[in-house]
């Protein structure tokens, strides 16, 4: 049979349909497969950014933690004020550095005057404390050379301080003070604050003056 012109073109236009059909389905699976990679490679750079921002809040925690660790931070216990009932007040206390860093006491201050080093005692341990402070007789100069107090069993030996005090991390010191501020008889069952000084921070404690015996 001959295939006649009409027969042929309806071949021609079927072919044409046919190709640009699976051209069409090409495209489209092409255009599926792009889609597939780009969230792919989306869920990818998610991922890397949620790994990156992990890690910088972790590193960022890590430094908070330790420059915490390492900040300065003195505790003060066991704080007394008292007084003989003549002529002699004496003050005892506890400090601790429970800070990362070792410190300078650069002043102690009672009721907003300043104890000279020259009527400071005091006795650095690493032993913990726990009695309680006492009053300390003074010698007839109204000094305490020589004196120590004896905590538990241990006997802590004062010395006089001749400047600035230097308190290591993890450290505690016993410190006395002889008539600090001009305490008179007058003042026994007044609250009187006293504040230690540091070059980055002040601490400060109140309590009662007592009478010595």
């Amino acid at each position: 049979m001959v295939a006649t012109d009409e027969s042929y073109s309806f071949s021609i236009s079927k072919y044409l349909a046919k190709t640009r059909f699976e051209a069409k389905d090409y495209m489209k699976h092409l255009i599926e497969n792009k889609k597939g990679l780009s969230t792919v490679v989306t869920t990818l750079i998610i991922l890397v950014v949620a790994v990156l921002l992990a890690t910088v809040v972790t590193f960022y925690a890590i430094n908070v933690v330790t420059t915490r660790v390492q900040e300065e931070s003195l505790q003060i216990y066991k704080q007394h004020i008292w007084h003989n009932g003549t002529t002699f007040a004496e003050a005892g206390f506890l400090i601790i550095n429970t800070g990362g860093r070792d410190v300078v006491l650069d002043k102690i201050s009672t009721r907003g005057q300043e104890s000279s080093w020259n009527t400071t005692y005091y006795s650095k341990t690493t032993n913990a404390i726990s009695p309680d402070l006492y009053y300390i007789a003074p010698n007839a100069n109204s000094t305490l050379l020589g004196k120590s107090v004896t905590l538990g069993s241990k006997n802590y030996t004062l010395i006089r301080a001749s400047d600035d005090l230097i308190l290591k991390s993890g450290w505690s010191m016993i410190v006395y003070i002889t008539n600090p501020d001009s305490i008179s008889v007058n003042d026994i069952g007044v609250t009187i604050g006293f504040t230690v000084f540091t070059a980055n921070a002040q601490y400060y404690k109140e309590c009662n003056v007592g009478a010595s015996v």
